[in-house]
């Protein structure tokens, strides 16, 4: 008997695991979280002590799995958690962040 895989699903969901398995990003979602507004990636990166570099790296990453949303606004990129993947993907998961 075979089982029929949603390949796109696994995939999305093998992306936002990856994207979750790292330290500092969990530090930039822990961030975000507590914050009730779109914060700048400049800020976040400050307060989770990484380079600029290494911030838009991380942010591309967590973007492209759908756990936070970017808006950029004149020189600034602001971001927020995209609530709807988690609880699509990893229910409870922020309740633990």
């Amino acid at each position: 008997m075979k089982t029929e895989i949603n390949l796109g699903q696994d995939a999305q969901q093998i992306q936002i695991f990856k994207a979750l398995a790292d330290p500092i990003r969990l530090q930039i979602l822990q961030y975000i979280k507590q914050t009730d507004h779109p914060v700048a990636c400049g800020e976040v990166g400050r307060a989770v002590n990484i380079s600029k570099t290494s911030g838009s790296y991380h942010f591309k990453l967590l973007e492209a799995a759908g756990l936070i949303t970017a808006e950029k606004i004149a020189r600034e990129k602001y971001v927020t958690i995209n609530w709807s993947t988690f609880e699509t993907y990893v229910t409870n998961f922020t309740q633990r962040l």
